[in-house]
């Protein structure tokens, strides 16, 4: 046998992929195998980890929802007596159970994720790693890798969608002999692991982007800044800038050229508006993390004042890949204006929840669909949530909307970083609102009155609605306060708080006006809206609900149809999910 993989990054090892590493370690030694146990990182199919795959000579073999009683038959029957065992198999030169989740994918960003051990210099350089940079310093000259980016059509995927290649050259162009690079893996939108996976399966490629930018625009000093809540990523960067370090490729003349380059890790502590540039930037200076004016750009003025280019980590993972296969490969992927490739978190009611990299245009329905299964228990799509608090919600009558930066823009929402959550038709639209609200103005820095104060408002107003209390005048409100903080907060993520709202009104305003008007959930998910009733002609008496309710809010003999005191009943629902004869009906 050649090797044994098991995927640990973090929805690995949440599954339990220590305890099967452990496990696979104790078998080897106990039966004294010749195999090399490694870890790897995200292999994209977190609903089916933990995810182990068995390579020889001949072929791979994947295995899936490994457990520990499981590992000793892997063991025994596949590595010792080469018989693979089949029935747990999901992928191999002859099985494919799961293709229909890579069929779609082009794998650019999460070339190495999965395959290599990310602990590992030497994987990663098997791997080509670490030859686009010599290749820049050997055959480029700074312009020349710029216009390179130029010409890929790559844009920045941290949610802007601005031109990389451009804001390279701006920082280049600017005036000054000292210049940093920024690494911006604060990703912190509910539902999003795209980065975090990113650098947990491959860290080196994010050091050799950064690598290429410092090149490109004269840069010799650089800062990844990431989420202290990422601590095996923080753990896997460490690592990975210490090996570099170790072998010459991070310091003083690296690879033998006149650059010289070092990288540090700063720990963000979570807030959200750190996830805008400026504020970064004043968090690593050790400020308080707040927006300023822009003008002037970091590009011109921005860590310590001197020019500096900030890229999230998608974005410089594409770099190394660029520079090896050449822009036109790159730009020969995705649409007119959106070049290349996207990483997705598939998140919420799909059944294939995990990540996935797309060419850009493809449509939401291939995504969902084909590579994410369709929706949990068989009901019906009704949206998917883009872009973070920052994004807005895109129905399901626009399935067949492509993937693209403009495209997207045009219905409200943004691609934001990356996160997708899908949405089924349990989901209250106006609650959902309410859940973004509440988070961008808890995350809201206070410094603008209108993010401060304006999404309080509109919280307050939401939290109505949704506890039956809406009146006329509401949705108006509403719109009228987004339109006002959208105009005058100062930020990126102040100017796009309301979306989540705007997008829920303008495609799903029969559901506020059923709050408001009718004091109905049309998704029966807000408890305040709530009546559950027994159908008399279902009941047959069996008290199962009576027993389970907590308030004693139903009363009825053994036998005979019961019924719920309405002034009693909490809405607590075990009533509802308890009768086995659906004789109980939520409205």
């Amino acid at each position: 046998m050649k090797e044994i993989k098991v995927g640990l990054a973090t929805c690995g090892i949440a599954a339990g992929g220590m305890l099967i590493y452990d496990e696979l370690k104790k078998e080897i030694k106990n039966n004294n195998i010749e195999v090399e146990l490694k870890k790897t990182g995200c292999m994209g199919m977190c609903y089916r980890e933990v995810l182990v795959e068995v390579k020889d000579d001949s072929d791979s073999y994947l295995y899936a929802n490994v457990t520990p009683d499981k590992v000793k038959q892997i063991v025994y029957e596949h590595i010792i007596n080469k018989k693979p065992v089949k029935e747990w198999i999901i992928k191999s030169k002859d099985i494919n159970k799961e293709d229909a989740f890579y069929k779609k994918q082009k794998q650019i960003v999460l070339r190495n994720c999965g395959i290599i051990d990310p602990s590992s210099i030497d994987d990663y350089i098997s791997n080509n790693g670490y030859k686009a940079i010599q290749k820049c310093l050997n055959e480029y000259s700074k312009m020349e890798v710029i216009d390179i980016i130029i010409k890929s059509g790559l844009r920045g995927r941290g949610g802007g969608g601005f031109s990389t290649g451009l804001k390279w050259k701006f920082a280049s162009q600017a005036a000054g002999n000292k210049k940093y690079i920024i690494c911006n893996a604060d990703e912190g939108d509910p539902g999003a692991f795209m980065d975090r996976s990113t650098i947990e399966g491959d860290p080196h490629s994010i050091i050799e982007g950064m690598m290429i930018a410092g090149y490109a625009i004269q840069a010799d000093e650089a800062y990844i800044y990431v989420r202290a809540e990422y601590p095996l990523a923080i753990e896997r960067l460490l690592i990975a800038i210490k090996q570099c370090e170790d072998r010459g490729f991070l310091g003083k003349n690296i690879f033998n050229s006149n650059m010289d380059f070092k990288i540090r890790i700063k720990e963000g502590a979570g807030a959200f508006v750190c996830g805008e540039e400026t504020a970064l930037i004043s968090s690593i200076e050790g400020k308080r993390g707040v927006p300023r004016i822009r003008p002037p750009f970091p590009a011109n003025k921005g860590l310590w004042g001197k020019p500096t280019n900030i890229n999230n980590v998608e974005t410089y993972a594409n770099i190394p890949w660029i520079i090896m296969n050449g822009p036109q490969a790159f730009s020969s992927m995705g649409t007119e204006k959106s070049k290349g490739t996207k990483v997705f978190a598939l998140a919420g009611k799909i059944v294939r929840s995990g990540l996935a990299e797309v060419p850009m245009g493809i449509t939401i329905n291939e995504i969902i669909y084909d590579i994410g299964g369709g929706i949990v228990d068989g009901k019906k799509f009704k949206a998917v949530q883009m872009g973070g608090p920052s994004g807005g919600c895109i129905p399901a009558s626009m399935g067949d909307l492509k993937i693209d930066y403009d495209e997207i823009t045009k219905t409200g929402a943004i691609m934001g970083s990356g996160g997708l959550i899908v949405l089924d038709e349990t989901t209250c639209m106006v609650d959902l609102a309410k859940f973004f609200l509440n988070f961008t103005q808890n995350e809201s820095c206070g410094k603008c009155t209108f993010c401060r104060i304006g999404t309080k408002r509109m919280l307050e107003i939401l939290e109505r609605i949704t506890a039956g209390a809406g009146k006329e005048g509401d949705i108006q409100l509403l719109e009228e306060l987004a339109y006002k903080i959208k105009n005058s907060s100062l930020c990126g993520l102040g100017q796009t708080a309301p979306n989540p709202v705007l997008t829920t009104i303008k495609y799903f305003r029969d559901e506020y006006e059923a709050h408001i008007k009718e004091k109905r959930c049309p998704a029966h998910s807000c408890v305040s809206l709530l009546t559950y009733t027994i159908i008399e002609d279902k009941c047959i008496g069996c008290t199962l609900c009576a027993q389970k309710c907590p308030v004693n809010a139903i009363s009825g003999k053994t036998k005979e149809p019961h019924k719920i005191k309405q002034d009693a009943c909490i809405k607590c629902g075990l009533c509802y999910d308890s009768c086995k004869f659906d004789a109980i009906e939520k409205i």
